[in-house]
């Protein structure tokens, strides 16, 4: 009999601990599991090293001060170039930080996820990677080419937050938009991995809305499911939802006024997801 591995994101965050290495999927500000990330915030987690292709994900944790060191290509909000808590916390040096090209990212996480020291990577040469990271190494082949390669380090980490569109209550996981990104990889590279879905569904139900090449993640590679409908929010999780902008940019303008801040917390991160989701819907009500 297969395990249901159902639960809440509070049960999620419990089984995490100060000072492990988190890995955190979707690109940007797009399929991010925030309403994990949101757990995160409500819990008394602290010094993560957080392992990202950056979002408001990693903004967040940044204005929370949880973060003790951030391994990443890019911290942004896509329609809005630069993530404002993570610009503002990198400058002034509110946690280490080690910046990996996207490839190197990606080749990291391969590496993780077959247990490889590193993987051989042309991605880094001839860049300034190579000067503001002293700690990458080069490899040779031992081929007859000789070629000087990057060795992108392993990425290992101790939990993957991952969000998908549909999973079934044993970890099969499927995305419906146009990008896997690497989700899959970050559950493979973790000793423990959590995904959280728009919709459980039953396994069989996982082939009615797009064929079997979307099933993302397999349930040996996940400890727990949560199913959070509009969890990605206010990120995009096409075609569930797109990105939320309007609230996006006000998340924004929070961001950049210290005076502004604490009543965006106030009105929208002191509470559980439920409290969120409706504090949202009130906000566009107000707009509209």
């Amino acid at each position: 009999m297969t395990q249901d591995k159902t639960m809440t994101a509070d049960d999620v965050a419990g089984r995490l601990e100060s000072g492990m290495t988190i890995g955190i999927g979707g690109w940007g500000s797009r399929r991010k599991p925030m309403a994990l990330v949101r757990a995160l915030l409500r819990s008394d987690l602290t010094e993560l090293t957080v392992v990202s292709y950056g979002g408001p994900d990693v903004g967040l944790l940044a204005a929370a001060g949880r973060i003790r060191k951030l391994i990443t290509a890019f911290g942004t909000l896509d329609s809005i170039p630069l993530e404002p808590h993570f610009t503002a916390a990198r400058q002034r040096g509110a946690f280490e930080m080690v910046e990996l090209d996207e490839a190197m990212m990606m080749w990291g996480l391969t590496a993780g996820a077959q247990r490889l020291p590193f993987m051989p990577v042309r991605a880094g040469l001839g860049s300034d990677l190579m000067r503001v990271n002293p700690a990458l190494r080069t490899v040779t082949s031992p081929y007859d080419d000789g070629e000087t390669l990057v060795a992108a380090p392993a990425l290992r980490l101790d939990a993957a937050l991952v969000h998908l569109n549909r999973s079934d209550a044993q970890g099969n996981a499927q995305y419906l938009g146009p990008d896997p990104y690497f989700d899959d990889l970050f559950c493979e590279a973790a000793d423990q991995g959590f995904v959280s879905c728009e919709r459980i569904v039953e396994t069989a139900d996982l082939l009615k809305e797009q064929g079997p090449q979307t099933l993302l993640i397999q349930r040996m590679f996940v400890d727990g499911v949560v199913e959070t409908p509009r969890g990605a929010h206010f990120t995009s999780c096409v075609p569930d939802h797109d990105r939320d902008e309007t609230f996006q940019r006000a998340y924004v303008r929070a961001a950049r006024d210290p005076g502004a801040w604490p009543a965006f917390v106030a009105r929208f991160l002191s509470g559980d997801e439920a409290a969120y989701q409706a504090a949202v819907t009130a906000f566009h009500e107000e707009e509209a």
